[in-house]
């Protein structure tokens, strides 16, 4: 509170009106921060003491909250002197004056072109069709192969073979010798498996545990497909280029090239089964819309339930996002497990398939079973999406799955089926009873489906698979070999070794059928043949120096899905694990590309289009913190033969132009072999993968040989090379710059740590002013520095923020990532462009770092004055210092992160978290403004109750009594069924089982589920240079002042430190806020379906297709060997 002329007569009148005492004193309040001087004569009398200290306290509380007033002009000095300091320093050390110079001298040879956006996503999109056609073509040999290998094959019954099994492959005995299946197989590391041991001379056959691995169809299979592999090694000759080649059998066996040790999980199970690949299941059949309708009637209590859920939940895992599913449960009424889904169909995407998942597990058993309701609804569901052209218009069928059926339903099916029986209805019959079996595998055969009876959990996996080769039927007597790619999917290899969005295969697989023609109208699937393609080889094919430093290029499927997008996060933190999230392969292009509110990216790339699209968007860089606004081009075409579009996008300013210049081999040879000197290692300036002589050089190694003749055979990018000889010609001075600075006295100052640059071509040179064990910044540009290099996915941080800033003026951040935890070092980076006539090109980015130290040494050493300091003609205090107690300042950031606070632990926190009030009045006085960002991939914690543990002591008890008074209600029946040893796996076990789990205590933990998010970014409006103002806070008024540091990105504020303004002003901060969305936006979110393009072929009918094998049950016949051997065990066990 600043006091007034009134308030300082009122207090003197107070005080001069009579006050007296025993005694009289004389003394004098020095208000120094005003520098007012207040005297005051007082006389005290008599037994006035108690009155005198409560008025005297007052007043001295009144004067101590007076208001303090920092003069404006005194900050302002110190800005343009802190300004002209920092600026010499980055400009000494860096050398940016230099490069810009040399620049300009080379700027008559050079020539600027501009871009040509849409010639340049043909070329780029041309050259991945040839690479994804190359393997195409290798899969097809492969198909054709095994089709004549099946065709020439006898089947032998009592076939004996033995074959390399991966998993025992170089395995011995006790006494030396190979284990059978298991002989010697000769591997060795290779630089293009990813480092990997594996055989390229042969494949060998991983087996699920599941599957017994010498059984006859497994042994014929494996006999037969051995004419696979010197297809695989020719393939490899032909296109060096290719990874892993593979045959998934039909049988269950996985046939993989080159051979590889395969490692069983931490129980020694190898659950891996090649048929639950999504490239075998979208291989083997054509689009689908199902429904699943499962019987959670009272009768399908405990294991049923159990093997029921784990059916479903198989079910779904065979389903792609070519596919449409909904899940129906049935008592005696039909209600969906997900109500939003009522009477559509969703796309089976991972997302909707997770989902539904979690709400299956929730399923509970009452009521009595009537399914007659839930098949009327289940055909309504798929005529619907019939008639309004929604789903997959292809194969459809219903799921049922049950533990009996009353009666055959015929009446249904000549209502919604009969005679063209456009539905296939496969039939699920749930535990041991096989009472009503007849009635559930009528209802299979007679509506072209087919009937498995599942009695066990180990029976799900095999049983579900069979109607994948039903649906497979026509395309198989059609003989027609549609290729299929897949959508993205996470490779284990690649998972903690590549950036976020490269971590991603997708694969091309192809069917194989038998051509025997007494089975042609079984139409016999023999299994699918594939290669998996990274897609980081692919997105090299779009090279980044030609995008520019915002510039980037993305793929997408044809239902909109990322396949590749530098915004595309696939993974998430769990504590200290990198975890894939539940929907990383169905984030939609619109959630990356969020600016585009209308979908018209989106739409035309999905339909297939070729165009272009100009946005004005919102981005951020340095992990979202830093929002920048662009204009972007975006040009998309598709690509030919695949379901796939290609978009690239160029930034207006950054991305419109091009710049050649030319220097001799010779001289860029000599400039390019300096130490100082580094390329980017994730670019291909020469393609080092297609020679194995060739995977163990790096980019430069390569590129010197092949300049130098050494290896005219490898192939390289002559554009780059050029650029890059070009470059390491212009920026060669700067060694011997900053080598000078090294060696001249007095020498670099304490605390300089790097200088570097880098240019478009992904040259770079850096010289360390240090000494590892003298730097605080030790990993800053190493390695494992990912954000500051050059890399596939983008150009340095620090390169990208200079682009966005004034050409030669420096912009000053401290990094926020991993190598800068301590947040103890700072950068300080301009660019540097070439000019010719009215174009101008970024041509690099250079720059320097150093210690927070050295920073803090020169603010604090400029922002105070000395005792001395003549304050005759300053309004306020005098002398003023950044070290006193009295105030609090600040070197914040465009984007409001603190660079230097008294509080070390402020720095690189967002100046809204420390003092909300201030920064509240920033935002509202427009020197700061708030851009709102959003993040469409991001993962909120979720309140979720689990079973515990922690329980009374007395409730195994109750599971005891629930298991006894089983065993005497259930006696007598177990002894006239002669079954004993169901005794061990009854339902009713499961039941006193599931009993006592259910009594556990429920345990809230937070659970991280995929979600959305806005958070705040800010930019100061550098039009506005200064500022003061006070803000009211209860009994005091804090005041500031703002100043911008002249030729920098930099404010320095200074704010009065003795007013508290936390309870009137809550901290800004940048924590996002999950968007909540209404259950009615919700749902419509959920089943809203997108604008897609069907893949092409649909094989859902064949009029030669034989029906009649619809599937079995097997009987219960009673052995008595079997029950004394049981009986035996049970009397054992007691």
């Amino acid at each position: 509170m600043e006091v007034s002329g009134m308030d300082v007569g009122f207090y003197s009148s107070y005080w001069s009106s009579g006050f007296s005492g025993p005694s009289s004193h004389d003394f004098t309040i020095q208000m120094w921060p005003l520098r007012t001087e207040v005297s005051i004569m007082c006389h005290i009398r008599g037994s006035s003491w108690v009155t005198f200290f409560m008025v005297y306290t007052g007043w001295l509380c009144i004067f101590t909250h007076a208001q303090m007033k920092i003069p404006p002009e005194t900050v302002q000095k110190w800005a343009i002197t802190l300004s002209e300091q920092i600026n010499a320093i980055a400009s000494k050390y860096s050398g940016a004056a230099l490069l810009q110079k040399k620049l300009k001298d080379v700027e008559p040879i050079i020539r600027i072109e501009d871009v040509d956006g849409a010639r340049l996503v043909q070329d780029f999109a041309d050259e991945i069709e040839r690479m994804l056609g190359s393997k195409m073509k290798s899969v097809k040999r492969l198909a054709d192969t095994a089709e004549d290998a099946d065709l020439y094959h006898e089947y032998n019954a009592s076939l004996q073979f033995d074959y390399f099994n991966a998993l025992l492959v170089n395995t011995m005995d006790e006494e030396g010798n190979f284990i059978e299946l298991g002989g010697e197989f000769p591997l060795e590391e290779n630089e293009h498996f990813n480092k990997l041991s594996v055989n390229t001379l042969m494949s060998d056959i991983q087996v699920p545990t599941n599957v017994y691995n010498k059984d006859p169809d497994i042994l014929n299979g494996v006999y037969m497909s051995e004419a696979l592999n010197d297809i695989f090694i020719n393939n490899f000759q032909k296109d060096p280029t290719l990874t892993w080649q593979y045959f998934g059998s039909s049988a269950g066996f996985f046939r993989l090239y080159p051979g590889i040790k395969w490692t069983p999980d931490a129980n020694g199970v190898v659950s891996f089964d090649c048929r639950n690949r999504n490239w075998y299941i979208q291989a083997a059949t054509s689009p689908k819309d199902i429904v699943i309708v499962v019987d959670v009637s009272g009768s399908m209590k405990g294991l049923k339930m159990t093997i029921a859920k784990h059916t479903i939940n198989t079910i779904l895992d065979t389903l792609g996002e070519n596919d449409f599913v909904n899940v129906i449960a049935y008592t005696d009424y039909v209600r969906y497990v997900e109500p939003c889904f009522k009477g559509t169909l969703v796309q089976a995407d991972l997302d909707n398939r997770e989902h539904f998942k979690l709400l299956v597990e929730e399923l509970h058993v009452k009521g009595e079973a009537k399914v007659k309701k839930a098949m009327k609804e289940s055909f309504r569901i798929l005529a619907d999406a019939r008639a309004n052209g929604q789903g997959s218009l292809c194969n459809q069928a219903i799921m049922l799955i049950t533990d009996g059926a009353m009666e055959d339903f015929q009446s249904v099916f000549e209502e919604f089926n009969w005679p063209d029986k456009k539905v296939r209805v496969f039939t699920y019959l749930i535990g041991r009873d096989m009472t009503f079996s007849e009635n559930v595998k009528w209802i299979a055969c007679n509506n072209k489906g087919y009937y498995t009876h599942i009695s066990t959990l180990a029976d799900v996996q095999e049983n579900v698979m069979e109607y994948l080769h039903v649906l497979s039927r026509p395309m198989v007597i059609n003989h027609d070999h549609d290729i299929i790619w897949t959508e993205a999917y996470m490779d284990s290899v690649l998972f903690k070794s590549k950036a976020h969005s490269l971590l991603l295969m997708t694969s091309v697989a192809m069917p194989v059928f038998s051509k025997k023609k007494e089975t042609l109208s079984h139409g016999i699937l023999l299994g699918v043949v594939g290669t998996d393609v990274p897609l980081l080889e692919v997105m090299k094919l779009a090279p980044r120096y030609k995008l520019g430093a915002h510039g980037y290029a993305f793929l997408i499927t044809n239902n909109g899905y990322i396949l590749a997008h530098p915004d595309l996060r696939p993974l998430y933190s769990d504590g200290k694990k990198l975890k894939p999230k539940p929907n990383y392969n169905s984030v939609d292009l619109s959630e990356a590309e969020w600016e585009d509110t209308e979908d018209s990216l989106r739409t035309a790339m999905v339909k297939g289009e070729t165009g272009t699209l100009n946005l004005d968007v919102r981005a951020a860089v340095d992990k979202g913190k830093r929002p920048v606004f662009l204009k972007n081009d975006y040009f998309y075409t598709t690509i030919n033969e695949t379901p796939f579009s290609f978009g690239m996008v160029l930034t207006r300013g950054h991305g419109q132009y091009v710049f050649f210049g030319n220097v001799s081999v010779e001289e860029g040879l000599h400039d390019l072999q300096q130490p100082d000197l580094t390329i980017a290692d994730e670019w291909t300036y020469c393609e080092t993968d297609i020679d194995p002589h060739h995977r163990k050089l790096t980019q430069l190694q390569a590129v010197v040989r092949y300049l130098t003749g050494k290896e005219p055979d490898l192939e390289c990018d002559e554009i780059l090379l050029q650029q890059v000889l070009f470059d390491a010609v212009v920026t060669a001075p700067l060694e011997a710059y900053w080598t000078a600075l090294t060696l001249t006295a007095p020498g670099v100052d304490e605390g300089m740590e790097s200088a570097f640059l880098g240019t478009r071509s992904g040259l770079m040179r850096v010289i360390r002013y240090a000494g590892s064990e003298k730097r605080v910044g030790k990993k800053f540009l190493t390695p494992v520095d990912k954000e500051n290099l050059f890399t596939v996915d983008h150009f340095p941080i620090w390169y990208r923020l200079a682009a966005e800033n004034k050409p030669g003026q420096f912009f000053f951040y401290v990094p926020h990532d991993e190598i800068n935890k301590g947040k103890n070092t700072f950068v300080a980076v301009t660019s540097v462009t070439v000019t010719e006539g009215k174009r101008t090109a970024i041509a690099g980015a250079i720059g320097m770092q150093a210690s927070m130290d050295l920073l803090e040494r020169v603010f604090m050493s400029i922002a105070k004055q000395p005792n001395n300091t003549d304050c005759s003609d300053v309004d306020g205090i005098c002398p003023l210092s950044c070290e006193s107690i009295d105030v609090n300042c600040y070197l914040v950031d465009n984007n409001g992160f603190i660079m230097v606070s008294k509080e070390k632990g402020d720095v690189g926190k967002f100046f809204g978290e420390i003092d909300g009030s201030v920064m509240a009045q920033l935002l509202k006085s427009g020197l700061f403004k708030r851009v709102t960002l959003y993040d469409y991939q991001a993962m909120c914690k979720n309140a979720h109750h689990h079973a515990s543990g922690a329980r009374p002591l007395l409730s195994p008890f109750y599971g005891l009594l629930a298991i006894i008074k089983w065993f005497f209600s259930h006696f007598v029946m177990l002894l006239l069924e002669f079954n004993i040893c169901g005794l061990w796996h009854n339902d009713y076990v499961v039941d006193a089982k599931a009993g006592f789990h259910a009594t556990h205590r429920q345990k809230k933990v937070e659970l991280m589920q995929p979600c959305n998010t806005e958070y705040p970014g800010f930019m100061y409006d550098t039009s506005i240079r200064e500022t003061n103002s006070i803000i009211k806070c209860g009994r005091c008024q804090k005041m500031f002042v703002l100043q911008q540091v002249p030729n920098s990105n930099l404010v320095m504020l200074v704010v009065q430190a003795d007013c508290d303004c936390s309870r009137q002003y809550a901290p800004i901060t940048l924590a996002p806020r999950e968007v909540k969305y209404n259950a009615t936006v919700k749902c419509n979110r959920m089943k809203s379906q997108k604008i897609r393009r069907r893949p092409e072929s649909c094989h859902a009918y064949h009029p030669h297709e034989n029906a009649k094998d619809c599937g079995g049950a097997c009987g219960i016949a009673v052995s008595l060997t079997l029950y004394l051997i049981c009986l035996a065990t049970s009397l054992a066990l007691r």
